[in-house]
């Protein structure tokens, strides 16, 4: 049996293990039916169920460099300056109109909205080239204030099923919305969506551009670790989501990415126990990527793997994760995306060539102790034998990648506003360091981050 052959068998080996376990009843399988009720049987009207809505965001962060890790500021003549500090405080805001679904068999409704981000940091040398957070002009300098569409998209409803034509947003392990800086990403093209039965839904959809969270304008899918000047027409995807038991959820999603890769996930999360007193979940997570049609960035055949155990008591979560990345090239996704749904994706995302990796956290609810709305977590995680040198492909830069290392450990605080005029208001709070050898891609830094979303409703 080959290396991956055998991870993969460890892997299912250490979800199922506890199947065997676990209460009888957990294990009835849900039979399939027809969904007990119609979502567009209870729609109100276009105009009857329409609302105004929105957030307004404020995005800090402070990164240092160590080490061999440096930032650039651009100087002119396209030279540049390095230096081992980037800093970002951007404001953004979005407004979001939703009609409501017409009544009848076959609903219709409108969903539109506006993007806007104000830099409250310009500084040229602070803000070192924008790092993909503040949009910069062509001398690295920022743009004091910009807008754009962020959202515009036509829906139909028949019973519960959707189809979504424009400008819109996609939550799937192999396409799904970047929503953790001060704007969000969306993606153009048509997602049909379904619910009709009890306990399967399915996904199709197909995309030509992106709306990338520091741009005004759309462009063609670049992949996030991949050489930059690859790009690819279109992206079409498929998937399941399918839950046997009532403890049991499975995942199975495909997609193309024109000209680069065909990737595949499978997911499998186990719940045994009672969440209000000692709960234990298993997740298993795999992804598959080969490269197809012209393999604009040369051949990929790469397994990533991760299983992650979650320990819940009272409020307290214990969770320790495991990953491999089983290929000579990075595991990539696509850009300004969040298509990676494995266990050890933190500030760093463990997926360099080869790389081996274990995370630990421990978070609390803080409600318990008579702080509702805050959550505290520390984690650590170390990521070796990462190792490119079998790379024999053109798109990735990993040769120099020669057993490689790194270790990353932070704190994370959130808390919710419970009540009153600011009810739901998010404070966010990570600090966050990767120590790393000399050809680790993250490099040697420390992040301080400290976001704030207000959220806001018109009518």
């Amino acid at each position: 049996m080959n290396r991956r052959k055998a991870t993969a068998t460890l892997l299912i080996a250490g979800l199922i293990s506890p199947l065997g376990q676990a209460a009888p009843d957990s294990q009835i399988f849900l039979p399939t039916t027809l969904a007990s009720g119609s979502a567009q049987d209870s729609a109100q009207g276009f105009f009857e169920g329409q609302s105004l809505k929105g957030t307004t965001r404020n995005f800090w962060a402070n990164v240092r460099s160590d080490r061999n890790t440096y930032f650039a500021i651009p100087k002119p003549g396209g030279t540049f300056k390095p230096t081992r500090r980037a800093d970002t405080w951007v404001q953004g805001t979005i407004l979001e109109y939703s009609s409501g679904f017409t009544q009848g068999i076959v609903g219709f409704s409108l969903q539109a909205a506006v993007y806007n981000q104000l830099a409250l940091e310009r500084r040229h040398d602070r803000i070192a080239g924008g790092v993909n957070r503040t949009l910069v002009d062509s001398d690295g300098d920022a743009v004091g204030q910009w807008s754009k569409l962020g959202l515009g998209n036509f829906k139909a409803r028949i019973s519960n099923t959707v189809l979504t034509l424009g400008r819109q947003n996609v939550y799937t392990p192999v396409l799904t919305v970047n929503e953790v800086l001060s704007l969000p990403s969306s993606f153009q093209g048509v997602t049909l969506h379904s619910e009709e039965l009890s306990n399967l839904a399915f996904d199709l959809g197909t995309y030509d551009r992106i709306s990338p969270y520091t741009q005004q304008s759309l462009r063609r899918f670049r992949t996030e670790y991949g050489d930059p000047s690859v790009d690819a027409s279109h992206v079409d995807m498929a998937g399941l989501v399918y839950q046997p038991t009532s403890h049991l959820k499975t995942s199975l999603y495909t997609s193309r990415v024109r000209d680069l890769w065909n990737q595949h996930y499978l997911s499998a999360e186990y719940h045994m126990g009672d969440a209000s007193a000692l709960e234990l979940t298993s997740t298993l997570s795999y992804y598959r990527t080969r490269d197809t049609g012209a393999s604009k960035l040369g051949p990929i055949d790469n397994d990533t793997y991760s299983l992650e155990f979650s320990l819940n008591h009272l409020g307290h979560t214990l969770k320790l994760g495991y990953q491999e990345v089983g290929g000579n090239e990075f595991f990539d996704y696509l850009g300004e995306t969040d298509a990676i749904y494995l266990a050890n994706t933190l500030l760093t995302d463990f997926n360099g060539p080869n790389e081996k990796s274990i995370a630990v956290s421990y978070g609390v609810d803080m409600a318990q102790y008579a702080v509702p709305g805050m959550t505290l977590m520390v984690y650590t995680a170390w990521g070796w034998g990462i190792d490119g040198t079998h790379y024999t492909g053109s798109g990735y830069d990993v040769r120099a990648m020669d057993n490689e290392k790194h270790v990353e450990t932070g704190l994370v605080a959130t808390y919710t506003v419970q009540s009153g005029t600011l009810k739901d208001t998010q404070f966010f709070f990570l600090y966050g360091i990767n120590r790393a050898s000399e050809n680790q891609v993250d490099g040697t830094m420390t992040e301080t981050r400290l976001v704030t979303t207000i959220p806001f409703q018109l009518f």
